[in-house]
């Protein structure tokens, strides 16, 4: 079962998107552990979540402009203890970084209250022609608050 939430920390307006998720056997090598490749594919679920919950509260299509696409331009992910076949984790997703094309997103894989795999991932706005780097649409950026 999936279940996602936005939380904005209302002093201070940054944002942080939770997105739960439970291990199945198709995640996991034969003894159980999560395969590490498949942490990059749920990580990816949880982001493509977050933008849909974005639109939801008023934003502007992530997935479909007109103008420009996001692309993934870098991946850093450390992994600091596995994930097993059955366990129900959550991914806390935050903004670490923004620039005028590029926004770096940190997303901690944490179960029952350990940090278990840690992603930042630089995602791009391109010109949809040109596929060179473009200025993030100004309606998007209330979306993309710094978060600490």
């Amino acid at each position: 079962m999936i279940i996602w939430e936005l939380f904005v920390r209302k002093k201070t307006g940054k944002m942080m998107h939770k997105f739960e998720f439970t291990i199945a056997y198709a995640d996991t090598d034969a003894g159980g552990i999560v395969y590490h490749a498949r942490y990059i594919e749920i990580a990816e679920r949880a982001r493509t979540q977050m933008f849909l919950d974005a639109e939801r509260r008023g934003a502007p299509s992530f997935m479909d402009h007109d103008d420009g696409i996001w692309v993934i331009h870098s991946l850093d992910i450390k992994y600091i203890k596995p994930l097993m076949l059955g366990q129900t984790f959550v991914i806390e997703s935050k903004t670490i970084h923004l620039t005028s094309a590029r926004v770096t997103v940190e997303q901690k894989f944490v179960f029952n209250g350990e940090e278990c795999a840690v992603l930042k991932i630089n995602v791009v706005f391109i010109d949809g022609k040109t596929h060179r780097p473009k200025r993030i649409p100004d309606e998007w950026l209330p979306y993309f608050k710094i978060s600490e």
